[in-house]
C-alpha cells in the first residue's frame, strides 16, 4: 500500500472492505471488488497459495449471488466492533481472530497490537515480508522467561521511488542507524541503545548465505567504522549482529531492517508524526525547512527530519541520533494513541506499509512469529522505554580539526553495558510493578544476600574446579591462569567444558565451604544469585564447582551489574516529547 493508504493501482482500500455478515453479526474483510455483492459466509474456504499471495483484489471463491451487504461507515470503530460494542463470538471470524503487530519506527512494531479477522489479508501480509537467513548470528528465538534483544537497523540504501537523489545514490546499504533494543526479562521495561555509525570498532569474520545456497565467509576488519558491518564486501545483517555482540557483549536474538522508504511510508500511514523544534531550520542538504514550534511531519518531510545533520546541536551524527530518538518516541506515542488503534483505515495502511518495509531474520520471518514476539511486549508502558546512546568520545588518533570518527568512552559505556547485560532498567518502572516484583523475589533475594555475609577464606585455601558452560572459547583455561597468577588461588583446576551450557555463571559449594565461596565471589565479582549452596557438608579437600555461563565475559570482569546509570548518560523516555535544539 502506498503513502495514501491505497491497496492497489485500482485504489481498493482494505480499510473500506469490511462488510457485515448478517448471519453472524460480525464484520468480515472482503478483499475483492465485488465483495459487497457476494453471499457472506461464516468461514471462507482457503484459497490456493497462488491466489492468496495477491490478496487485495484477488478473485474470490465462487458463491451464490445475494443482495448487497453494506460496508461499515467510517468512524464506527475498529473491525470486529459495531455501534461501539464488543463483537460476540460464535462465527468463523471470531475463531480466526489473530493478534497482528503493526510497525512504526521500527521499534513500534514491537509495541502496538490489534485484531484482524481475515486470514486472506493476514496471509497477504506474510508475503510482504523480506526474510534473510543469518545462520547462527543470533539465537534464532527468544525465551519467555529471559530478556529479548533485537537489533533494529536503518540502512542508507536509496531504494524506493524518489530516493535516488539522497546522498550516495550508489550506496550498497550501510548500517546508517542502529539501535539495540533490549527488553527486560519481566517485560516491564526496555532500553533502546543507539550505536554511532562512525564508531571505530572491530568487525568479526562473517559467514553469509549466497543466492545459490552456499556460504561465503567475509573476512573481518579491525579498527574500522561500525557502519560498514553491513553492505560492504557483501555483508548481511548477520554481520552487524556479530559486530554488536563483540562490541557490547550482548547476544542479539533477532534483527529488523528498513531503508529510507520506510520512514516516508510509515509516517504517512500513521497520519504524520508530531515533532517540536526549538528554533527554525533551513537545511540545504536534507531539504528540511521548518519554523520553530510544533509540526506534524510525514513523507519527504519526515525523512528530511531524521536525516538532517546540520540543523541541531553540533551539526554531527551524535546530535542526529538524538533527533532520531525523539522522532521514534513520537511515532510510538502516535501509534499507541486511540486515534490510530480505532481507525481501520490507519490500521490497514500501517499493516501494508510496515510489512512491505521490513527485512527480518528467519526466526521472526512470518506474521505468526512477529505476533508471538509482539505478545511479549504489547503491554509495556512507553514511560518505561528509555532511549540512550553508547557513550563515545572523539577519536584521539585523528588530528584536531579533522575529527570524523569516535571511540568508546569506557568510563560511562562499561557500566551502561553492564546494566543492560544484567537486565537493570534505566527508567523508573511503576511502583506497583516494582513492588510486586520485589515481593516475589524477596525471599530468594534475602537468602542470596545472606550467603555473602560472613568470613572469607584465604586465597590459598580456596579449592575450585572450573568448567566452561557457555563463556567464550578457552574461558576455563584463562580463568584458571588468572586465579593462580593474579589471585593466589593455587588449588584451582581446569575441567574443560561443562556437561551442559548454562545462561548464567554458577558457583556450587557445600555449607562448610561458605567462606571459600565468599572469597571467590569477591575475586570474580559474582552476584549473590550466582552462589548455589548444597545441603550436605563436603569431605576435606573436595573442590567447589564453578561453571562459567553465557554471561561470562572474561577473567577479572565483574558479573555484578551496577544499579544506577552514569550521571552524564544521555537518555530520554519514549513517553516524553522533547524539542529538537
Amino acid at each position: 500500500m502506498d503513502a495514501q493508504s491505497r491497496g492497489r493501482a485500482d485504489e481498493i482500500d482494505p480499510a473500506d472492505q469490511w462488510v457485515l455478515n448478517p448471519r453472524t453479526g460480525n464484520y468480515e474483510l472482503r478483499l475483492d471488488r465485488s465483495a459487497a455483492q457476494q453471499q457472506p459466509s461464516v468461514a471462507a474456504p482457503r484459497r490456493p497459495s497462488s491466489a492468496r499471495r495477491g490478496a487485495p483484489g484477488a478473485p474470490a471463491s465462487p458463491k451464490a449471488p445475494s443482495p448487497a451487504v453494506p460496508g461499515p461507515r467510517r468512524g464506527e470503530g475498529p473491525p470486529g466492533r459495531r455501534g461501539g460494542r464488543p463483537r460476540k463470538g460464535g462465527g468463523g471470524g471470531g475463531r480466526r481472530k489473530k493478534a497482528l503487530v503493526i510497525t512504526g519506527g521500527t521499534l513500534a512494531f514491537l509495541l502496538v497490537g490489534g485484531s484482524v479477522g481475515a486470514y486472506l489479508y493476514y496471509d497477504h501480509l506474510n508475503s510482504n515480508l523480506k526474510v534473510t537467513d543469518v545462520g547462527d548470528a543470533g539465537t534464532g528465538g527468544f525465551k519467555k522467561d529471559q530478556p529479548i534483544n533485537i537489533l533494529v537497523i536503518g540502512t542508507d540504501k536509496r531504494s524506493g521511488a524518489g530516493n535516488e537523489g539522497y546522498g550516495d545514490a550508489e550506496s550498497v546499504g550501510h548500517a546508517d542507524t542502529t539501535i539495540l533494543f533490549h527488553v527486560s526479562k519481566d517485560r516491564s521495561n526496555a532500553t533502546a541503545l543507539s550505536i554511532p555509525r562512525d564508531l571505530i570498532t572491530n568487525i568479526p569474520a562473517c559467514p553469509t548465505k549466497q543466492p545459490d545456497g552456499s556460504t561465503k565467509t567475509i573476512p573481518g576488519e579491525k579498527g574500522t567504522r561500525f557502519n560498514i558491518s553491513l553492505g560492504q564486501e557483501g555483508r548481511d545483517p548477520g554481520c552487524t549482529m556479530r559486530t554488536v555482540k563483540e562490541l557490547t557483549g550482548i547476544t542479539v536474538d533477532h534483527f529488523m531492517m528498513v531503508d529510507f522508504n520506510a520512514v516516508k511510508v510509515l509516517s504517512t500511514a500513521v497520519g504524520g508524526v508530531p515533532v517540536c523544534l526549538a528554533k527554525p531550520v533551513d537545511d540545504k542538504d536534507s531539504k528540511l525547512k521548518l519554523d520553530a514550534g510544533e509540526h506534524r511531519l510525514q513523507g519527504e518531510q519526515a525523512l528530511a527530519f531524521v536525516r538532517t545533520r546540520h540543523s541541531f546541536g553540533n551539526h554531527g551524527d551524535l546530535d542526529r541520533i538524538k533527533t532520531q530518538q525523539q522522532f521514534l518516541g513520537s511515532m510510538m506515542r502516535e501509534m499507541k494513541s486511540k486515534e490510530t488503534l480505532t481507525s481501520p483505515k490507519k490500521f490497514f495502511s500501517l499493516a501494508e506499509a510496515a510489512t512491505k518495509s521490513l527485512n527480518v531474520d528467519s526466526g521472526i520471518g512470518s506474521i505468526d512469529k512477529l505476533t508471538n514476539l509482539a505478545g511479549e511486549l504489547k503491554d509495556m508502558n512507553l514511560k518505561n522505554i528509555t532511549f540512550t546512546t553508547l557513550p563515545v568520545l572523539d577519536n584521539p588518533a585523528e588530528p584536531e580539526g579533522q575529527k570524523a570518527t569516535v571511540v568508546i568512552e569506557h568510563g560511562s559505556a562499561d557500566p551502561l553495558l553492564k546494566m543492560i547485560q544484567g537486565d537493570v532498567s534505566l527508567t523508573e518502572v511503576e511502583k506497583k510493578e516494582q513492588a510486586a516484583k520485589d515481593a516475589a523475589d524477596a525471599d530468594a533475594k534475602s537468602k542470596a544476600d545472606a550467603l555473602l555475609q560472613g568470613n572469607r577464606a584465604p586465597a590459598g585455601d580456596v579449592r575450585v574446579d572450573v568448567y566452561n558452560g557457555g563463556g567464550p572459547g578457552g574461558s576455563a583455561s584463562t580463568t584458571l591462569t588468572w586465579l593462580q597468577n593474579s589471585k593466589g588461588v593455587n588449588k584451582a583446576s581446569n575441567r574443560g567444558n561443562a556437561p551442559a551450557k548454562v545462561d548464567t555463571t554458577q558457583l556450587e559449594y557445600a555449607p562448610n565451604q561458605a567462606d571459600q565461596a565468599r572469597a571467590l565471589a569477591d575475586m570474580m565479582g559474582l552476584p549473590a544469585t550466582a552462589l548455589k549452596m548444597g545441603s550436605v557438608d563436603a569431605a576435606p579437600k573436595t573442590p567447589m564447582k564453578l561453571t562459567l555461563g553465557a554471561d561470562f565475559k572474561g577473567a577479572g570482569i565483574s558479573l555484578t551489574a551496577p544499579q544506577k546509570a552514569p550521571d552524564d548518560l544521555q537518555r530520554v523516555e519514549a513517553d516524553k516529547a522533547v524539542c529538537a535544539k
